[in-house]
């Protein structure tokens, strides 16, 4: 099939399945979800991105859709009826359906599972980005994948109307993340990303690129930093699922970053080596 969709056990082309108007994820983001992409019909990290998202229905309260080895289970078959074997993999769980109201649906407990698989490859790796950034009007769960992503769809167009590639947000002057994805700096041969507290999220790509520099000797800080740190950076990285360890060579109209070039290499060459070797097919 040249696409997939499922919801609630319902299998089919994306464009044929329907979702009801009583999923609370429709008028009230009541959900999280996560993604992965693969190669050779082989889902990178998933048991990474199964355990996150497992743990925010956990933190938001969501009934489980079905124990998570079956949901690994379910993907891994669903990846395998899609033609092209480089695939944009995404799945969430609303907390169920029921009429609108605020408070969580009376009786039993039942989430709505929905899953959608494209043909999609990973961002390159070797080309530059350029960004922009803007203020992060988001409020303090960004540390759980929640499909309420407005801010970031706003982000993401803001960049697109630009010219470039991703946006950087901001609280006051301390960097956050990027509409889609984490954003870290190399300074003086020093990996620096934002902590993993409620203003970011654990980003997968980040976690690998912190195992990255361990592995090959560059010291790692996780710390705050600030916007005017992010423009002096010897390399500013942008990672995420998609986007394993991109450098940025602009941002708001002026050139950043290209001053470690060989740092930035290293790290862009273990992940995809990573990349290749557990999805080898």
């Amino acid at each position: 099939m040249r696409n997939l969709g499922y919801y609630n056990g319902e299998i089919g082309l994306i464009e044929d399945l329907k979702v009801p108007m009583t999923d609370r994820g429709l008028y009230f983001g009541d959900g999280v979800y996560d993604a992965a992409y693969t190669r050779n019909h082989i889902i990178y990290a998933l048991d990474e991105h199964i355990a996150r998202f497992y743990l925010n229905l956990k933190r938001l309260e969501i009934a489980e859709p079905m124990p998570a080895e079956e949901l690994s289970a379910l993907l891994t078959d669903l990846v395998r009826r899609v033609d092209d074997d480089e695939q944009f993999v995404y799945w969430q769980a609303t907390r169920g359906s029921a009429l609108r109201d605020h408070t969580f649906p009376k009786g039993e407990p039942k989430s709505n599972l929905m899953i959608m698989l494209r043909p999609v490859s990973i961002k390159p790796v070797y080309q530059p980005i350029r960004l922009i950034s803007a203020e992060d009007k988001r409020y303090l769960y960004c540390n759980m994948k929640t499909i309420n992503l407005l801010p970031s769809v706003l982000t993401a167009e803001m960049a697109a109307k630009a010219g470039a590639d991703e946006t950087v947000m901001h609280r006051g002057d301390r960097v956050t993340e990027c509409s889609h994805a984490n954003v870290s700096i190399l300074k003086n041969g020093t990996f620096i990303t934002p902590p993993a507290d409620e203003y970011i999220l654990p980003g997968v790509g980040r976690a690998h690129l912190i195992v990255a520099s361990k592995t090959l000797g560059i010291p790692v800080e996780e710390r705050i930093f600030t916007m005017q740190e992010l423009r002096d950076a010897d390399e500013i990285i942008v990672s995420s699922a998609g986007s394993l360890c991109l450098s940025a060579c602009e941002l708001d109209g002026e050139i950043v970053g290209g001053k470690d070039p060989a740092t930035l290499r290293k790290l862009q060459d273990f992940v995809v080596a990573d990349w290749l070797a557990k999805t080898e097919g």
